[in-house]
């Protein structure tokens, strides 16, 4: 099969999913069983699709139509994004999963609606993470945002309402106003929008130019978090947890970073932000996100919330490796992708067991429920050593990389920011940990564990976590190939 039908497939096996799931809304069994073969025919499909780039066809670009010289629509296969592609896509079966699990367990209203604009959502993900350049990369990020609004504002209450206007804002008007003029800005001084291994900025630019244009897209892709831009993500956590995985582990916030570091690898070139030292003043502004944010989780009681300020925070360290600019961040920042993947969507699917087996939201009210919730809280336990970046989980690999990377250049004040981030991510997971196993409850907890399905998900993420420790060659030489 060519890769131009496999580019294609990736697109469209979301769309018909989202199709049958609406065809099927009176027969939820049917329903959820479509969910899950429609997201494992997809993963298939990126399987595929790797190895066809890798091995037979060597990543042709597949152009959908054409809008001006220079600007297309365009489908292009290249490592980084296989990568981005292949972890939301198994990442999504995974979730489906998860969600019949909560969906059911709470008894949630508009199911079909919920899984149909999830399948919709993935389609816009993995237009994301084919892009083959910056016009195409806009119109699905774009898409992505608005797919993903009626997740967020699934209750429809009107705390929900006013987190999807904080939300859909924040991400929209960031987006038009500088990720929008950065691209428009790209082309006038090129000629083009294309993806190309090296950037195609270099020599064309003074670095104070360099520097300013990177700006607008760190500020402009709004996904990523980077601070001032990032209240959308705390606001967001009204959504139900199934969405909050999609949006911290499985799509949105990964397509912030993954465009980033798309961005900084094949429009700008690492060389060329290494040689004229343009990428300084973002690395800094990633750094005190990073601080800055685990500062604030620190002090929060509400499980979600301090999670969602933990992205924010783990976010930027792969903004911040992607602009110390060397082979080695690189690689440190693709790989931390898919650790934060599988450690945060693993804390935010113990979130959501905790809820649906004790109603439970709060740090403060699950004293001892590790007694009742044993294998939740054990997940919770490994998914907090990979954030903080411990052995034997996939963060510590990504975050070793970072640190190497930081010393190679001798980024020194990174190196401390590292560390001490390091100590603050421990200082808002450990004591979850520790209340939970060694407190003695306030309340008698009602239920046991999470229903069956949650806890097949949780199994899967956290072997995910453990895997990624054991065995993180497939990734690392994925990344080892991107055009640097």
């Amino acid at each position: 099969m060519s890769n131009n039908i496999l580019l294609l497939l990736t697109l469209g096996i979301p769309l018909i999913g989202m199709i049958l799931i609406l065809l099927t809304r009176k027969y939820p069994n049917l329903r959820d069983l479509i969910t899950i073969f429609t997201s494992s025919i997809l993963f298939v499909v990126n399987i595929f699709l790797a190895i066809n780039t890798f091995y037979i066809s060597k990543g042709t670009s597949f152009i959908l139509f054409n809008f001006f010289p220079g600007g297309s629509i365009q489908l292009t296969p290249e490592p980084l994004g296989l990568i981005f592609g292949l972890i939301a896509s198994g990442l999504w079966i995974v979730t489906s999963i998860y969600s019949i699990g909560y969906m059911r367990g709470k008894k949630e209203q508009n199911q079909t609606r919920f899984y149909s604009f999830f399948a919709l959502a993935i389609a816009a993900t993995m237009g994301v993470a084919y892009a083959g350049n910056l016009i195409t990369l806009f119109i699905f990020y774009e898409a992505l945002s608005l797919s993903t609004y009626p997740l967020v504002t699934h209750h429809q209450t009107e705390n929900a309402k006013k987190g999807g206007r904080t939300y859909l804002g924040v991400l929209l008007t960031t987006s038009i106003v500088f990720f929008l003029f950065g691209i428009l800005w790209v082309w006038s001084i090129t000629g083009t929008t294309e993806f190309i291994p090296g950037g195609i900025l270099d020599g064309k630019i003074s670095p104070f130019i360099t520097g300013l244009m990177l700006l607008l897209f760190i500020f402009g892709i709004g996904k990523a978090g980077v601070m001032p831009f990032h209240r959308w993500l705390p606001a967001a956590m009204v959504a139900p947890t199934p969405v909050s995985a999609l949006l911290h582990a499985v799509a949105v916030v990964k397509a912030g970073v993954f465009s980033i570091l798309k961005v900084t690898v094949y429009t700008f070139g690492v060389d060329n932000l290494f040689s004229n030292g343009a990428s300084q003043f973002a690395m800094y502004l990633a750094a005190i996100t990073i601080i800055v944010a685990s500062i604030i989780a620190l002090k929060q009681d509400n499980i979600k919330r301090m999670l969602a300020y933990s992205t924010v925070s783990q976010l930027s360290y792969i903004v911040l490796a992607a602009m110390i600019a060397n082979t080695t961040s690189i690689i440190g920042s693709t790989m931390h992708i898919a650790s934060h993947a599988f450690g945060k969507i693993t804390l935010f699917f113990c979130a959501g067991a905790i809820y649906v087996a004790s109603g439970k939201t709060e740090i403060s009210q699950i004293k001892g429920i590790g007694k009742v919730m044993p294998w939740t809280m054990a997940a919770f336990t490994i998914g907090s050593l990979s954030i903080i970046g411990l052995p034997p989980t996939g963060g510590f690999i990504s975050k070793w990389y970072i640190l190497l990377a930081a010393v190679q250049n001798e980024e020194f004040i990174v190196l401390l920011v590292l560390i001490i981030s390091t100590l603050l991510s421990a200082g808002y997971l450990l004591p979850v940990i520790y209340s939970a196993f060694f407190l003695t409850p306030d309340t008698k907890f009602e239920n046991s564990e999470a229903p069956t399905a949650i806890l097949i998900a949780l199994g899967i993420s956290v072997s995910l976590t453990f895997l990624l420790f054991f065995y993180p060659d497939p990734i690392f030489h994925i990344a080892k190939l991107i055009g640097i």
